[in-house]
């Protein structure tokens, strides 16, 4: 078995999160809008709205992201001295881009994890 795919024609983590693809068929039809899944696969029916990614992709990469941009907008300022109004233009754009990218990623990734592990809810049978 190739690292990169699970089972036969299931893309693994990695692949699935970089482009967007089903977790079962590998088709890219993961998203429906920016960062909105599809309710299910148009090809093979999987249904996405029975996992749960939660927010936590969204609280961990705004921290990163946040401090990522705030690391390179002092060295910036330290380095070159521009005005406010260049940091603006510079890392507004550059801030809303990467967080729209990564958590697209995130989110497809977890939601593939959760896939190839079948994970779920416990409930009472789970109990020792």
């Amino acid at each position: 078995m190739k690292p990169e795919q699970s089972i036969e024609g299931q893309p693994g983590i990695a692949k699935a999160a970089l482009f967007g693809l089903c977790p079962q068929c590998g088709h890219k039809t993961l998203f429906s809008g920016l960062g909105q899944f599809a309710k299910s696969c148009a090809n093979c029916g999987l249904d996405f709205s029975s996992y749960n990614v939660g927010d936590g992709p969204a609280a961990l990469l705004t921290m990163g992201i946040g401090t990522l941009i705030i690391v390179l907008a002092l060295g910036v300022d330290s380095v070159f001295h521009p005005p406010f109004w260049v940091h603006v233009i510079i890392w507004v754009p550059f801030t809303a881009a990467l967080t729209v990218i990564t958590l697209r990623m995130a989110k497809a990734a977890l939601l593939a994890a959760e896939h190839r592990n079948r994970a779920r809810e416990a409930g009472k049978s789970d109990l020792l």
